[in-house]
């Protein structure tokens, strides 16, 4: 059977509980912030920036990330509302600069051109229908924003394995995306300026950043509705 969002949303409400406290987070998840952070920095320098988390899940990268860079406005969507308030306490801590909304990747609750970078981290194989969320990505970036995509690198022979045996024979008929399928997703979105790096390790995974040309079309208003403001998905 085809890997859907309710397969998503059911096994990440299980795993809110524990999510935390997985022993992915020193495998996986906090290497691959720290990779983000690194990069962010690189680009944004001193100056204030708005960065959406695609899959924030609990808000730790949020919060790490405004830990390391004060001058960050960040916004969070996770598709699952368990996620989002097993964070409240992180949501509350940072709530005049990170803001958390339970919304999807494939139809995004923003305007065009709101966000300077967009990060998803480690949960991009969980999306049916990928192109889409990278269109959704690149439309809610500026001219000349960023975005950085970083998932489980499968094309050498040990992360085939975890990946595509371990990980699907646990999570179901999840796609881990080849560095080359990357390139094509970011490119038919109309990124450019594509790069990759591949981090080795227990957990390999591939960090792939797109820029949207500072000339671009005038993107037509989504047929849903957007926040202009962004706003908190959880009580305060």
């Amino acid at each position: 059977m085809r890997y859907d969002k309710d397969q998503a949303a059911a096994e990440f409400t299980r795993w809110s509980e524990s999510y935390d406290r997985s022993v992915l987070q020193w495998m996986l998840f906090g290497p691959s912030h720290r990779v983000l952070i690194r990069r962010v920095a690189a680009v944004a320098g001193n100056r204030p920036f708005r960065l959406l988390d695609v899959g924030c899940g609990t808000g730790l990268f949020a919060a790490r990330l405004k830990a390391a860079l004060p001058q960050a406005q960040v916004c969070g969507v996770d598709l699952v509302s368990g996620m989002l308030s097993r964070g409240r306490p992180r949501w509350q801590y940072h709530a005049r600069d990170v803001f958390p909304v339970q919304g999807d990747s494939e139809r995004l609750p923003f305007g065009s051109g709101t966000f300077d970078f967009v990060t998803c981290a480690n949960s991009f194989h969980h999306y049916p229908q990928q192109d889409r969320a990278v269109v959704e990505m690149q439309r809610v970036l500026r001219a000349g924003g960023r975005l950085l995509l970083i998932d489980g690198y499968r094309d050498a022979p040990w992360g085939w394995f975890i990946y595509d045996v371990c990980v699907t024979a646990r999570e179901g008929d999840v796609h881990h995306a080849s560095a080359r399928r990357f390139r094509d997703l970011m490119t038919r979105a109309g990124l450019q300026a594509i790069a990759q790096k591949v981090f080795r390790g227990f957990a390999p995974f591939l960090l792939s950043e797109g820029i949207v040309p500072e000339s671009i079309p005038s993107i037509p208003a989504p047929h849903f509705r957007v926040r202009d403001n962004v706003s908190s998905a959880v009580d305060a």
